[in-house]
């Protein structure tokens, strides 16, 4: 595969699950990218899988507190590592914690908006004026299928995930006609984690009828990545095995 060759990406929050998947991806399609997170031990073996299979990676620590002065040492340090271009910016890196709207208090408020909301749009506001000077990019934001079918719990963050495919549309209007090609991804249900067994439930019922995996999601991100996508703007891609899309009747469940 060589979709990518010759492009550059940093994907945030890549040293595991969504993110990692994506990096892997874009590296097997020939670009060469920056793998960025908190986890140094888990961002080194990263790249050392990307390197292992003939790819090109670079990890870089980064902490996203929402500030502007992180965000802007992130781009600043990605683009020096890719030969001064940062070609692909995927926005991925985001929290969850567990609370309902009677539970989040301000200090856990503000850590998500920071981090889900506030350090993508720096990193954007950095980074698609110089793709645009650049002549191009491509910059890919993380939605959620909770942002537009609601649960019982995670208001926060849902809230945060609308953010995101709302920013989607409005910077494909301010950067599409400079060249800068501006969506999203809503992710459904993904692989679930032993402490979380109600997340396969709430697939019961759907077209798909299963979790999906991150690699089906950095599928996604592959195609808004490439020239495959040149005409699509402002979109969010539902990639949710249906779950958003198609209703999901009592007692249908296999």
């Amino acid at each position: 595969m060589s979709h990518l060759s010759g492009r550059t990406a940093l994907i945030t929050g890549s040293t595991s699950n969504i993110g990692r998947a994506i990096a892997v991806a874009f590296a097997a399609a020939g670009a060469q990218v920056v793998v960025s997170g908190r986890d140094d031990a888990r961002g080194a073996a990263v790249v050392a899988q990307i390197r292992a299979r003939g790819g090109a990676a670079d990890y870089i620590h980064a902490d996203l507190d929402g500030g502007a002065e992180a965000a802007r040492a992130l781009a600043t340090a990605a683009t020096e590592l890719l030969g001064g271009r940062v070609d692909i910016l995927v926005n991925n890196a985001g929290i969850f914690p567990p609370s309902t709207t009677e539970t989040a208090d301000e200090q856990m408020f503000d850590r998500v908006y920071d981090v889900n909301v506030k350090a993508p749009f720096f990193l954007t506001q950095t980074l698609a004026p110089a793709m645009a000077t650049a002549g191009g990019g491509v910059i890919i934001n993380m939605g959620s299928w909770v942002a537009r079918l609601s649960v019982p719990v995670g208001a926060l963050y849902a809230s945060t995930k609308g953010a995101m495919e709302t920013l989607t549309r409005a910077w494909a209007a301010e950067f599409g006609p400079r060249g800068v090609r501006v969506n999203a991804i809503s992710p459904g249900v993904v692989r679930p984690t032993a402490a979380e067994p109600a997340s396969a439930a709430m697939m019961a019922g759907t077209p798909s009828g299963r979790v999906g995996t991150p690699e089906e999601i950095a599928a996604a991100a592959m195609y808004l990545a490439s020239d495959e996508a040149s005409f699509v703007h402002g979109t969010v891609i539902d990639v949710d095995g249906g779950r958003t899309g198609v209703a999901v009747l009592a007692g249908t469940a296999p």
